[in-house]
């Protein structure tokens, strides 16, 4: 089993956590468990199932060529697990093997033979109900430092819906990254059905310095909360502190049309410290996800006591 440390030591210092780091409640469902996702994997032919016995919960389902197949459930709220059981079998999943990675901590998971994979990760989430003064003085020190200084430059900033061109330059540098960088993200084709699928929902944030872009943020709306999905600054685009010009530009575009909530995706302070800060310093508070657990309850009963042996490691823990 992988533990990660969020708490692992830095250059330099995050951005102090208000209220004790607890982070916001996850009353707003993520963007694996919105209809706006289901929508989209249904247009790319592949239709999630629903579990009505556990809050709507959507499950996608990966078959592989020898027949096998394998079911996951990401960031579902799995506060009964007993109900996990049931659902399952309910809807025809009782004998495939599942992942299943909780939206908060949830040890008893352990109780019906489910083995943890992999150990709670933390995420950022961004409270947009307050008011702009109250966002602005929730800012980081250095972030606001930042955005006053992106701010002052001569930086034009457009809102578009996404365009649905595969080979628009976000999506290349994205690609680009992703390969230096060792690791993998939606597929481009998703990104494209969700826009297609959900109008108006995929918001397209650029930045220029005279005619030359220099920076973008892609952010995929989803019921009353949002994601911050793709995002891409140039060596100029850096430089000039676009990047926090566009969040800022992003964050108060959402709250005006009523959004609650912008999930800044996984904080890792070990591969990633600069992207941490940058979306700690926007006030966003640390929320623990479940970690990722294996369940196939036909041999449930022989894990449970394996099961059982790490269950510490996934309980919640204080940042």
């Amino acid at each position: 089993m992988l533990d990660v440390d969020i708490s692992a030591s830095l250059s330099a210092p995050l951005p102090p956590q208000p209220g004790g780091g607890s982070g916001l409640p996850a009353s707003l469902p993520a963007l694996a468990q919105s209809a706006e996702f289901a929508r989209a994997l249904t247009a790319q032919g592949q239709a999630p199932t629903i579990l009505p016995e556990l809050h709507n919960s959507l499950v996608t389902t990966r078959r592989f060529a020898a027949g096998f197949s394998l079911a996951m459930i990401n960031r579902a709220t799995l506060s009964q697990p007993s109900q996990v059981q049931e659902a399952l079998r309910a809807n025809g999943l009782g004998k495939t093997p599942v992942i299943l990675s909780p939206e908060q901590p949830c040890p008893a998971l352990a109780n019906i033979g489910a083995l943890p994979l992999v150990s709670p990760a933390f995420v950022a989430r961004l409270d947009l109900s307050s008011s702009a003064n109250q966002r602005k003085a929730a800012l980081h020190q250095k972030w606001r430092n930042r955005l006053t200084r992106a701010q002052s430059y001569d930086l034009r900033v457009s809102r578009q819906n996404m365009p649905l061109d595969a080979r628009h330059w976000l999506f290349l540098a994205d690609q680009t990254q992703q390969r230096q960088r060792g690791y993998r993200s939606w597929p481009i084709e998703l990104t494209l059905a969700y826009g297609r699928e959900n109008k108006g929902k995929a918001k397209l944030f650029q930045a220029f310095s005279g005619s030359e872009t220099v920076a973008a943020i892609l952010i995929l709306r989803h019921g009353l909360g949002a994601t911050y999905h793709i995002a891409h600054a140039t060596q100029t685009g850096k430089s000039l502190s676009a990047h926090n010009l566009l969040m800022w530009e992003a964050m108060t575009w959402l709250a005006s049309k009523g959004c609650q909530q912008l999930d800044l995706g996984l904080i890792n302070t070990e591969e990633a410290p600069g992207l941490a800060r940058f979306k700690l310093g926007t006030g966003a508070r640390l929320s623990q996800l479940g970690g990722t657990w294996a369940l196939w309850m036909p041999l449930g009963r022989l894990f449970s006591p394996l099961s059982r042996c790490d269950r510490k490691l996934m309980s919640a823990r204080a940042f």
